[in-house]
């Protein structure tokens, strides 16, 4: 199917075409008539499935069928709340993009940094609203923001927030919105703490289910490295030298581990930044920045970015530390293999981690491919049956770095 079946107006198709969009991925397909109705909905999609465009395309088009003399125009119509500034700056950015021939108005509000640009930005009037809870709480308390005129709400990232321990905030701003509005909330993972949110919220929602959690992404590669925990920052440097990994985004369990390993790369003069809580938003969005634009070859990042950042031609995930959650190791490689390109996920594994290993892997439902060919190989004890998962192969191919393809194409849709 193409957008053009989707009875989009035609400056959003525009807007599309502009970007070289032609056609819907399964969650935009499925979603966008659905809105387009006015239904609530509930729509479970991993990361990379382009579920943002799902529910900013509908909220654009009905936002552009209203009155365009309406003393309301620049109330507040619609608000987008999510977990992390990262994934809020992103959300703005698709509204911009998808938006850029309606003449809406959208701003971003988040903590970390000063809020006058933002309260300036609601005073000159805004149509769309994407926020992170604590700020916009902060900003409702200061008279700045009012919720009544609100007509569609989407909750993104729903099982993310309540991990974070968001859910009293959330909650908060629910009971300010008005009853009757059109609900959307989106999550990669169903648990209770969600459904029972769903239940408090919604209206007679629809439910879309697209790739779940469980299905890694096929197009990704995977491979995993058992390796001594002091021989990792040897084994990465070893990995970075292959000139063929032109972008990596390198994910640590921990913020001091993230600085220490930007260090340990500087030291072998390879070019990286690190983005963590501990950095200040302008540091964060600099760093973030300078990936996207390919002046830093390497991105290191705790779990804030796992669902957050959207690197487009983001060759390579290196698991540096393994998850002790392994949902969080689907969503972390989930920052490659997105827009139908391909990509490699490689992680490092010493002893300590062999459980994290398997619970990704029951959890995947397969085996993920073991590297042996490497000069800091850490023997492991393995029962009988284990043995079949480690060679020095992949489907039949020699297992060694230059295996994985360091360029991407275009797959076809299905």
């Amino acid at each position: 199917m193409l957008f053009d079946k989707l009875n989009l107006i035609s400056p959003i198709r525009e807007a599309l075409l502009a970007e070289g969009y032609t056609a819907p991925t399964d969650i935009q397909e499925q979603t966008i008539p659905l809105l387009l109705e006015g239904k609530d909905l509930v729509g479970c999609a991993q990361t990379g499935t382009g579920k943002t465009a799902a529910f900013a395309i509908p909220i654009l088009q009905m936002l552009s069928g209203e009155q365009k003399d309406s003393k309301e125009l620049r109330s507040i119509k619609a608000l987008i709340l999510t977990p992390t500034r990262e994934l809020a700056v992103q959300i703005g950015e698709s509204f911009t993009v998808y938006g850029q021939y309606l003449g809406l108005k959208n701003s971003v509000i988040f903590g970390g940094v000063s809020q006058k640009p933002q309260t300036d930005a609601l005073e000159e009037g805004v149509d769309i609203l994407i926020a992170t809870p604590g700020r916009l709480l902060d900003l409702m308390n200061q008279k700045y923001i009012n919720l009544h005129h609100i007509k569609y709400f989407v909750l993104d990232e729903a099982d993310r927030m309540l991990d974070m321990g968001l859910v009293v905030d959330v909650k908060r701003i629910i009971s300010h919105l008005p009853k009757k509005r059109q609900t959307m909330l989106f999550s990669a993972t169903m648990p209770l703490e969600v459904s029972k949110l769903i239940d408090s919220i919604l209206t007679d929602p629809v439910k879309v289910a697209v790739t779940p959690i469980s299905s890694t992404v096929d197009i990704i590669e995977q491979a995993v490295y058992f390796v001594g925990k002091k021989d990792k920052k040897l084994l990465l440097i070893h990995l970075l030298k292959n000139k063929s990994i032109t972008s990596a985004l390198v994910f640590s369990r921990t913020k001091h581990g993230a600085d220490k390993i930007v260090k340990d790369l500087a030291k072998s003069r390879i070019n990286a930044e690190a983005i963590h809580g501990n950095k200040s938003q302008v540091a964060r969005q600099r760093a973030l920045n300078n990936f996207k634009d390919k002046k830093t070859r390497v991105l290191v990042a705790t779990d804030i970015a796992a669902r957050g950042i959207d690197v487009e031609g983001l060759s390579y995930v290196i698991n540096y530390d393994l998850p002790n959650i392994p949902e969080t190791y689907v969503h972390r490689i989930g920052r490659t293999g997105r827009a139908g390109l391909g990509g490699v996920a490689l992680s490092f594994c010493d002893a300590d981690e062999k459980p994290y290993l398997k619970d990704i892997e029951k959890l995947i439902s397969k085996s993920i491919p073991v590297i042996e060919d490497h000069p800091y190989t850490l023997t492991l004890t393995k029962p009988a049956e284990d043995k079949d998962k480690t060679r020095k192969t992949v489907d039949g191919r020699p297992a060694s770095i230059g295996y994985f393809r360091s360029s991407r194409r275009k797959l076809p849709r299905k």
